[in-house]
């Protein structure tokens, strides 16, 4: 009896392995929208390619014969290569997602069965400038099948964010620290392909509160200029003033208002007698007229050198 049971469960686990060597195993694969896609198993001589519900959308016969426009869709994209027996499938769209089933009708039967998921191409991540005082930033792209946005901090994730709804743009903020802002970087990601955005110097510029220490050294010497500067003008100021003002004393004590002082004595030339012309022959006479001119001639000289001296009394 036992002896009996255990023959009953022998079969059936052999059964159960049979059954389960019998459905092959389910390989996901990813292709991208407008890329080519390269099924991973061949048909050499005979097989068939079948999608979903659809049933079978290519045949390979014996002869190197195919026919790949089973299905309207597919036309003119679905090809097969009769040299390396690969299936390609071109100008790939989201819908072309499913599962395909490559039966090999050759010598030695298999069949391989392939999910494949077709991802849109990624857009950029903008990161834009939230708040410049405490330095906040936040990354969005446009959603997608699994898209996935990060924020990362070298290479360890600070925050991350999807969502299901394809309609909607992801964001995610992010408080950045100055100091290390060179280290952080935004990226979006879906199984396929990913793309970075660098966080901006804007909020670091533009932040008045916030100097750097190439910022302080440029202000501290902006500032010693400035003073510089206002000292040099005050003294050039001071310098022009007293200049002013000595040149005002000086022309208070000049020669020139002196000479609006002095008071000039009166030049009288002797008118020579009508009977002049007697005169000239006595000698007497004419050596004293002579010598009165002459003296009236030292005198007008004499006055003039005092008046140019200063020495006339001016009482």
């Amino acid at each position: 009896m036992l002896f009996s049971q255990r023959k009953k469960l022998k079969v059936t686990l052999l059964h159960l392995f049979v059954f389960c060597s019998a459905q092959p195993e389910t390989r996901q694969v990813n292709g991208l929208v407008g890329t080519v896609f390269y099924f991973p198993e061949r048909v050499l001589n005979s097989g068939s390619l079948l999608y979903g519900d659809l049933g079978s959308i290519a045949q390979v016969y014996p002869g190197k014969q195919s026919n790949t426009n089973l299905e309207k869709r597919f036309k003119n994209r679905l090809h097969w290569n009769n040299v390396t027996g690969v299936f390609t499938l071109s100008d790939l769209q989201i819908d072309d997602s499913g599962v395909y089933t490559m039966e090999n009708t050759d010598k030695r039967k298999s069949t391989h069965i392939f999910q494949l998921t077709v991802y849109y191409v990624l857009s950029k991540p903008q990161v834009t400038v939230h708040d410049d005082i405490s330095c906040s930033m936040v990354c969005s792209v446009e959603n997608g099948r699994d898209v996935t946005l990060s924020w990362y901090k070298g290479g360890e994730i600070l925050n991350q964010t999807s969502s299901p709804d394809h309609n909607i743009t992801l964001s995610l903020p992010l408080k950045v620290d100055e100091q290390n802002r060179d280290s952080y970087r935004c990226e979006a990601a879906n199984p396929v392909s990913k793309e970075t955005a660098v966080v901006p110097h804007s909020c670091i510029e533009s932040d008045p509160f916030k100097v750097t220490d190439g910022d302080e050294r440029t202000r501290d010497c902006l500032i010693i200029a400035v003073i510089c500067v206002l000292v040099a003008s005050g003294l050039v100021g001071l310098a022009i003033y007293l200049k002013k003002r000595r040149n005002g004393h000086s022309h208070a004590d000049s020669p020139e208002r002196e000479q609006d002082d002095v008071q000039y004595a009166e030049i009288t030339h002797i008118k020579p007698a009508e009977n002049q012309e007697e005169r000239r022959g006595i000698p007497e006479l004419e050596s004293r007229r002579d010598n009165s001119e002459m003296a009236s001639v030292y005198d007008s000289l004499q006055l003039h050198r005092m008046a140019a001296s200063g020495d006339v009394d001016t009482a």
